[in-house]
């Protein structure tokens, strides 16, 4: 069939910030549907908040909304833009409930528009656990005995037949949010409570225990004239009882038979007929027993989901793409298949290689975490490795993780006694301790009925223990088949890695490349995408025009996310127009980096050491970018560069000179540039010797890491002796940096980029939080908004000076703090930055992309950079936290980088872009009601004016006791509250009665902890904005004022800058 001659603008809801549960995958899969409706002809407009994704630049779609995705927000849209049709189907959970908000209010049928990709009935029937259910049930399709409450009294009536374990599950969740197992009747009716809570219609679906079942997973595409296909089978690992998202995952299933395989495959394909999913990609979740084999589905997902993407990168074929075309009206067996260019999208892909996925974890950001999985997710991001066979691919998938591991293989730091009843528990690496049982020679047996882990995932593993165990230099090719990486083999052999590396290639052991062609390599492919095995045969021929290597990101981790792999993407723009050939490396099955459409070659591999030195030796690329991939190649750079590899922009020696405190200080006094006093230590005895001499409070860090890793501020002696204890652990022959701590000052980023000879500055931006909580974690506005120009020339020229003296080809962040009028400079990263994306945004000039540019010979001075057409825009960059995931977490932020995510709030004014922000954030601010102001010594005095400025915008304070007082004192109404623990009703009694609409509670130290803790983890479940700083408090007020007033508009990103 055509494509549809009725729609001319098709409107595409995006997902909004990253968050657990939802993260870059669908900047991955809204960036194909963008660019394959756009290709079609269509009028694409988008709406999305996130300004670290490659989809919200402006020349994806025709109209950029980089706005809240709200019911008003869209409604004003909608009315502005009168889209012909909508596609919520690559926005995942967010664009589904937007879609059903805009449907509930009557808005499609107002404005005459069409739903594609998906219908309402399709979506309430998978959404909707009961109707679920009920669909299923009609087609014979068996699932988990239970039934939905949406009460108390109704859910207790369904347990009266079901025995404990018992699974509960809250309606129209992501990533398993507020999903839990009750043990007992008291954890239930606790439990119970809690998801009610998480589901947005007040409904918990509660089922019969499928813990230790096996789970699998299948990636169906259907088309709107019933041809169905089946993209990838994926068996988890892990067994029932883990949130598929957390655990790890194989593709193609390993451990299914031709019968239940073929069953599963026509459950899904009836599963999407029944539920009326009419076109598109949809994942649907199985679970088999294990112990006689019945088989059940879980759920099914009618849109683009997290597997999705790992699917699409694990068998080529492009799910989002080709769902988007099918919603326009094509059919399967009219639309091509790109990778092979010979065959059609109805064909089935197949695959000869196997794809491990493995989570990746940051409890170490939330001490509070037991580190246990659940039902919930906990996962902030995850590598794919592809090898011919489960070991070597597993093997490839540990190394990649960087953590520290060289393949399966526990660290040598780690080898801890096992305590084999905890490996019931899953955790982040349980498989390291399943090998370590293994090793200590438990029986595959008994391991299996500890941790359900099929015995055939128990039996590859034993095999890789047999190989370890017998391993000489005459096995070299075996191990290598098998995933064993240099550095593994040299530490059993008693041998470096680079001894191993020239063994392997005097012995001629290289490694081959294979494509990944969605065919078995039935077919050539034509867009090569390429994965390192060791056979004898090699699928790739090295590119030959000139060509550059980017190196990616890896995994997504708090402090190096998303932001990182939109800067790689743009220095292939840049490098394609500049006349390269480009060549991408990574291992994160969510990016866009990692498309088979983006580079001219990407290979999916492990960025270490090793690995990346093997396809350069292949490839022998002109130069190898290193400065946009954040901290992951920076840890290779100066190794390969040291093996003769071309590093081209900034070189590792001047990263490294900006990191080095001792050289850098000396270079901040040549250049007569302020900076707090500072020290370096590698023990106790030096850092104390430090402290004395620089003062308290301190700033005390590791080097050498991202995301404000093990940051801490000191205030005396014993603080600072326990501090040193734990980070000498994680910097390791790195010293410990030890800055003076500037309180109350205020911080500033720039983002700049140098040739060599010029400095452009993209922009200052100031932090709405004091000094001292992680850039990461503060909100930020640009322009800046206290900053004298004699100020704001110093940064400038401290920047220029900086950027030229460490030799910059390319990006340089800088932050800055401002105390006294004084400005000091507190850190320098001659390389990308997690702002660099919300900045290009607001200028309207892709900053790495021209970076990349500079780093093969441009000049700034040919390039007609002009930031003037901003038109007075404001523009607030707003952090997004996973609280919600780690509810004993302390929410207050610190040096230490904490959020997942972030959302950009555009406007003419500051009140109403962080207005715009924070409802991006899913936390409205409110526009009438009551507050709660609780804050500590320091900051009573401030709050007074807090509180004065919410009495005149209609609001009533409610304070405890001491705050009460002073607000009384000082001629405003305000009544008072209990704390937790001195009556009832107390605080958190109020919020959970819904009798808050603010909180404003800054720290109050240890005494009060417990209450702080009950007050944000109580705001947090209860969908109430919490606000921990005074300034937070201050730009909060701006923002209700414009609200107030009605000021809030909505504009393109083409409007704006035309």
């Amino acid at each position: 069939m055509p494509k549809t001659s009725d729609i001319n603008s098709i409107l595409i809801i995006g997902a909004g910030p990253i968050i657990i549960g939802q993260a870059c995958e669908f900047d991955y899969s809204g960036t194909q549907a963008c660019k394959a409706l756009k290709d079609e002809g269509y009028k694409v407009i988008l709406v999305n908040s996130n300004p670290a994704t490659i989809m919200t630049d402006s020349q994806i779609a025709d109209a950029t909304y980089l706005e809240p995705i709200t019911l008003d927000s869209l409604t004003q849209i909608i009315e502005k833009e009168s889209p012909d049709a909508i596609l919520p189907t690559v926005g995942g959970q967010t664009a589904l409930d937007a879609a059903m908000q805009l449907y509930e209010n009557g808005i499609f049928e107002k404005y005459n528009i069409k739903l594609i990709g998906a219908n309402i009935n399709s979506i309430q029937r998978a959404e909707n656990r009961e109707e679920f259910k009920k669909c299923m049930d009609e087609i014979n399709i068996e699932t988990a005995r239970g039934g939905f409450a949406k009460s108390m009294n109704e859910a207790e009536k369904i347990i009266e037949d079901i025995p404990f374990p018992i699974i509960i599950r809250p309606s129209f969740t992501m990533g398993g949010t507020g999903g839990s197992v009750a043990y007992n009747i008291e954890e239930f009716n606790k439990l119970v409570e809690k998801g009610l809570s998480a589901s947005p219609i007040s409904e918990i679906l509660i089922e019969e225990s499928l813990i230790g079942w096996k789970e699998f997973e299948m990636e169906v595409v259907r088309d709107n004239v019933d041809n169905a296909i089946i993209i990838c089978s994926i068996e988890n690992l892990d067994p029932m009882g883990i949130h598929t998202g957390d655990s790890i995952t194989v593709a193609p299933s390993q451990t299914l038979s031709d019968k239940e395989y073929q069953k599963m495959r026509n459950w899904s394909i009836a599963c999407l007929r029944k539920i009326g999913v009419d076109t598109g990609g949809s994942n649907v979740q199985f679970a088999i027993n294990p112990q006689n084999g019945r088989m059940i589905i879980i759920e099914m997902n009618p849109r683009v989901s997290r597997s999705s993407a790992l699917a699409s990168k694990a068998t080529g074929f492009p799910i989002a793409k080709i769902a988007a075309k099918l919603a326009i009206g094509y059919t399967l067996d009219e639309l091509p298949n790109d990778i092979t260019g010979q065959t059609l999208a109805a064909f089935e892909p197949s695959i000869d290689y196997v794809v491990t996925k493995i989570p990746r974890f940051d409890f170490e950001k939330f001490p509070a975490s037991k580190g246990v999985l659940g039902v919930q997710m906990q996962s902030v991001g995850e590598v794919m490795a592809i090898g011919r066979t489960f070991r070597e691919s597993l093997q490839k998938a540990f190394r990649s993780l960087e953590v520290g591991l060289d393949g399966l293989e526990v660290k040598e730091t780690d080898s801890r006694n096992l305590d084999l009843e905890k490996i019931r528990f899953a955790s982040a690496f349980r498989l390291l301790k399943v090998k370590q049982a293994l090793e200590n020679n438990h029986k595959i047996n008994e391991i299996y009925d500890k941790t359900k882990i099929d015995p055939w995932f128990l039996y590859q593993i034993n095999e890789i223990i047999n190989l370890k165990n017998n391993m000489s230099l005459n096995n070299l090719y075996e191990l290598k088949q098998n995933g064993f990486s240099d550095i593994q083999i040299g530490k059993k052999l008693n041998k470096t890695e680079i001894e191993i590396r020239k063994l392997r290639i005097k012995n001629k052991i290289l490694p081959t490349y294979k494509m990944v062609d969605t065919c078995a390599a039935e077919f050539e492919a034509e867009t090569p995408y390429c994965y390192s095995t060791y056979e004898t045969e090699n699928e790739i021929i090295p590119l030959k025009e000139k060509k550059i290597m980017i190196l990616g990101g890896g995994p997504n981790r708090i402090g190096q996310g998303i932001e990182f792999d939109y800067c790689c993407v743009q220095a292939v723009f840049g490098l394609k127009e500049s006349g390269y050939k480009t060549i991408m490396v990574n291992c994160n099955p969510e990016t866009v980096s990692t498309d088979f459409d983006i580079a001219d070659r990407l290979y999916f591999e492990p960025l270490t050491f090793e690995d990346v030195l093997n396809i350069i030796e292949l490839e022998k690329p002109d130069g190898v970018l290193v400065q946009f991939g954040g901290q992951t190649p920076l840890n290779i750079a100066t190794k390969l560069e040291k093996h003769g590899v071309n590093i081209i922009g900034t070189k590792p020696s001047a990263i490294d000179l900006a990191e080095n405190r001792k050289k850098f200080g000396n270079i901040l006094k040549e250049l007569k540039i302020p900076a707090p006093s500072w020290g370096t230590a590698t023990s106790v005895n030096t850092a104390l010797k430090v402290a004395k001499k620089v003062g308290y409070p301190l700033l005390v860090r590791p080097s050498y890491v991202l995301g404000g890793r093990g940051m801490e501020i000191v205030y005396d002696d014993d603080e600072l002796i326990r501090y040193v204890t734990k980070a000498t652990i994680i910097s390791g022959e790195h010293p410990i940096l030890i800055d003076k701590f500037l309180e109350d000052a205020y911080e500033f980023d720039v983002d700049a980029i140098c040739d060599g000879d010029d400095v452009f500055i993209g922009g200052i931006m100031q932090h709405i939080e004091e000094a001292g909580i992680h850039s990461g974690d503060s909100a930020c506005v640009i322009p800046a908004y206290q900053l004298t120009s004699h100020s704001r020339k110093l940064i400038e020229n401290y920047t220029k000076q900086l950027a030229l003296k460490l030799n910059t080809i390319g990006l340089i962040n800088i932050q800055f703090a401002m105390k006294n009028n004084i400005i000091y400079v507190i850190e320098v990263n001659p390389r990308a930055s997690r702002t660099i994306p919300f900045i290009s945004k607001v200028i309207n000039i892709p900053l790495a992309k021209i970076a990349a540019q500079l780093a093969v010979g441009k000049k700034i001075k040919n390039m007609n950079l002009n930031i003037s057409k901003q038109k007075g825009l404001i523009a607030v960059k707003k952090p997004v936290f996973p609280f919600n995931k780690f509810p004993q977490q302390n929410i207050f932020l610190s040096p230490e980088m904490k959020s997942t995510g972030e959302v950009i709030g555009f406007d003419s004014y500051l009140g109403s872009a962080y207005a715009k922000a924070e409802a991006g954030t899913g936390n409205s601010l409110p526009i009438s009601g009551t507050v709660f102001i609780s804050v500590n010594n320091s900051d009573k005095i401030k709050s007074i004016n807090i509180a004065r400025d919410f009495k005149e915008l209609g609001f009533n304070i409610i304070a405890t006791d001491g705050t009460a007082k002073l607000f009384s004192e000082n001629g405003i109404n305000c009544n008072s509250i209990f704390k937790v623990g001195e009556g009832r009703p107390d605080i958190v009694d109020a919020i959970k009665n819904k009798e808050i609409q603010l909180v404003i509670n800054t720290p109050l130290g240890a005494k009060s902890r417990f209450d702080e803790y009950e007050i944000g983890r109580s705001a947090i479940g209860n969908k109430i904005a919490i606000i921990t700083t005074i300034s937070g408090a201050q730009a909060a007020i701006r923002g209700i004022r414009n609200l107030k007033i009605g000021s809030i508009q909505y504009h393109s990103l083409q409007e704006i800058f035309s």
